[in-house]
């Protein structure tokens, strides 16, 4: 009895499934839910997807960064520097066959800048504006005007320009510490006098400090595509903020290869800050010969320590060899900045203002020292000693 009852329950469930299938398959607006019903709940779709992501503060509906573009580039200008041509080297009666001696004719240059002040100051690259007789600049909603040399700081390549007029937009500046590799980053400048242009790339790499002819440039890296013309135009991130003043790609050809630098916006705000306060940027110095600290020098001095900088030379006289450092010693921290290699002993010594006192944390053999140095102020003359 039980075997008939059992063949015969699974005969209805057979058929029910059967016609559940058939169902499914040509008649889903049958069933409860109608087509969304049992298809809808097994496939999310599109329109779903495109709610829940997670979009920047700048980051437009589509994914893109339309709206971190409208609010940086109107702040963004091209810049034409006229530079009085040198006359023809060539002074044997040979040469001027084919050079001629005729007066020299005056040089354009052209870059870019970024408005950072209603009062019309303007970041840019020194090398744009350097020798310039006269700076044009045209913004992006048309208008041109003459502008100012403020004062630059070739360490840095950081000018700052002034224009006078009203109603300027204004670029507001990020957080460049909480810049991240893999950001989203915009590059807006006018590359080779094609009109203003914004490319798109990520952050590549940041305190790139070996890119650059001075030991006191530390860029940010970006693929986003730099080409000659973009020089001091900006480097904004995915809310439209300034995080950088675009300065220098490596390239062979002289086009963008995808490997782009910026002085990062915290290093241009501080030179920006120290012109027009001091009209020209002062650098602390203490006189020494510094080296990075290794886990091979580290062990075979027998060192407690395996971070820090290793004075390998003192300048006599210096403000170091004043206030007690000595060869050997090892330095951990300038004031209150931790010192884990020669580009921070660079970078913090520079930043602390001339004739002023300073605390030096220093490792000797297993004795921890901290030894108070007045500092310096760097001069062309002792860019040698490095500090």
């Amino acid at each position: 009895m039980w075997r008939r009852t059992w063949l015969v329950f699974s005969q209805a469930v057979t058929v029910a499934v059967a016609v559940l299938f058939v169902l499914l398959t040509l008649k889903p607006d049958w069933l409860p839910g109608g087509a969304g019903g049992v298809a809808g709940a097994m496939l999310p779709s599109p329109t779903l997807f495109q709610v829940a992501r997670p979009a920047g503060p700048a980051a437009s509906s589509s994914g893109g960064y339309a709206m971190a573009a409208r609010l940086a580039a109107p702040a963004v200008v091209s810049i034409s520097a006229t530079k009085m041509a040198r006359n023809n080297p060539h002074t044997d009666p040979r040469f001027r066959f084919f050079f001629g001696d005729g007066p020299a004719t005056p040089q354009v240059g052209l870059g870019s800048g970024v408005i950072v002040s209603p009062e019309g100051y303007l970041l840019t690259n020194h090398h744009v504006v350097e020798d310039a007789s006269e700076i044009e600049v045209q913004l992006a909603d048309g208008r041109q005007t003459r502008a100012r040399l403020v004062g630059s700081d070739p360490e840095t390549d950081i000018a700052v320009l002034k224009i006078e007029l009203g109603e300027l937009p204004v670029m507001a500046l990020g957080d460049v510490r909480a810049l991240q590799v893999g950001d989203a980053v915009l590059a807006i400048g006018n590359p080779f006098n094609v009109g203003q242009t914004v490319t798109a790339g990520i952050v590549s790499a940041l305190d790139r400090s070996d890119a650059g002819s001075s030991r006191f440039q530390n860029f940010i890296q970006t693929d986003a595509a730099i080409n000659p013309g973009n020089s001091g135009g900006a480097l904004v991130d995915a809310s439209g903020a300034l995080v950088g003043i675009n300065t220098a790609i490596f390239s062979r050809s002289g086009g963008s290869l995808g490997i782009g630098f910026a002085v990062p916006v915290d290093t241009a705000r501080q030179v920006m800050e120290q012109l027009l306060r001091d009209g020209k940027v002062r650098r602390g110095w203490i006189g020494v010969e510094p080296r990075d600290l290794t886990a091979e020098l580290a062990e075979s001095l027998n060192l407690p320590v395996r971070q820090g900088v290793l004075i390998t030379g003192v300048l006599q006289n210096g403000p170091a060899a004043l206030g007690g450092l000595r060869p050997g010693d090892v330095v951990v921290q300038v004031g209150e900045r931790a010192v884990r290699n020669v580009g921070d002993l660079f970078a913090a010594v520079a930043a602390l203002p001339p004739e002023q006192d300073t605390t030096l944390k220093v490792q000797r053999g297993a004795e921890a020292l901290t030894l108070k140095i007045k500092v310096g102020e760097r001069r062309s003359a002792v860019q040698a000693s490095g500090r």
